[in-house]
């Protein structure tokens, strides 16, 4: 049994095909299936089932990939402590992003860290903050950075850059009603907002119950899977909506949007780091987040 082997097999359970994963490892199907026909004579277990065009592994493969995963962490995590020893750390992190900080904050970012990581590459998963969450728990992203705090003991969750929350309409629609609180004139007209799972939802609904508005009186005219359709919407005089300032900035300096004037206190939130307590960061993640949390406050 090698890493090779290992390797493989990882990909076969992960990608579920056989096909996809020899083109993944760039391997000819039937290398890639002699390499498991002789793991498997090894071991003395079946450890795949093709069901179909899908494959699974057995009760034997699910508990080799537990060990397969972390033997090959370990592997990684030693590679790349020997080039940190002579400052040439190489390597690929997965790093999940909620939708503001995945399109709008990371991207600059990683753009300052390869100048002084060159040979790192960083891969970025945009989801919404609970998917964000769940797969740093899985193990599928080292590291998140996601827009609202998850009340979560396996992760450890550190704030980051603060970010605001600003209203936000067509250039031509109409003024909010006078005469009212800010959290009641937002009742009262038509709402654009992110779906559920969003940090920057659950940000403006907790922001609405402690003004002693019910978030649930919203007029909702429709629920948006990205900040992008969001702001197409409100473009197009659906409603308005609720966006973080980082999303609007090129929006508002062409002016194809305004923004709409709230009274009293700025509605200020912190984007969040996320990890996991129970995985041991790798060598190139590590390096990853010394840098966000050094450079974090200049982005």
């Amino acid at each position: 049994m090698d890493f090779r082997q290992l390797e493989i097999f990882i990909k076969i359970v992960d990608l579920k095909s056989f096909s996809q994963a020899a083109k993944a490892v760039y391997l000819t199907q039937p290398t890639l299936t002699t390499h498991m026909q002789s793991l498997e004579n090894e071991l003395g277990l079946k450890l795949l089932d093709r069901l179909g065009r899908e494959v699974i592994p057995t009760t034997a493969g699910k508990l080799l990939y537990k060990y397969a995963k972390k033997l090959v962490t370990i592997k990684d995590e030693a590679k790349q402590s020997m080039k940190q020893l002579t400052g040439k750390m190489a390597g690929r992190v997965m790093v999940g992003g909620s939708t503001i900080p995945g399109e709008y904050l990371l991207p600059t970012l990683i753009g300052r860290f390869k100048k002084n990581y060159p040979g790192i590459t960083v891969s970025v998963v945009v989801r919404d903050s609970s998917d964000i969450a769940e797969k740093v728990l899985k193990g599928d992203c080292e590291l998140g950075v996601i827009g609202s705090r998850v009340e979560e003991s396996r992760l450890d969750c550190r704030e980051f850059i603060e970010d605001e929350l600003i209203l936000i309409a067509a250039p031509k629609y109409p003024l909010l009603p006078k005469g009212q609180r800010d959290a009641e004139k937002i009742l009262s007209v038509p709402f654009v907002i992110r779906e559920r799972g969003s940090g920057s939802r659950s940000t403006m609904e907790k922001w609405l119950s402690e003004l002693g508005v019910d978030p649930s009186k919203l007029n909702i005219v429709a629920e948006m899977g990205s900040t992008e359709a969001v702001k197409q919407a409100v473009k197009a005089g659906l409603g308005i909506s609720m966006v973080s300032s980082l999303s609007v900035k090129e929006e508002l300096r062409h002016k194809s949007l305004k923004t709409v004037p709230l009274e009293g206190k700025k509605l200020q939130r912190h984007f969040h780091i996320i990890s996991s307590r129970k995985r041991t960061m790798s060598p190139v993640c590590q390096a990853f987040l010394n840098f966000l949390l050094a450079n974090g406050k200049k982005a």
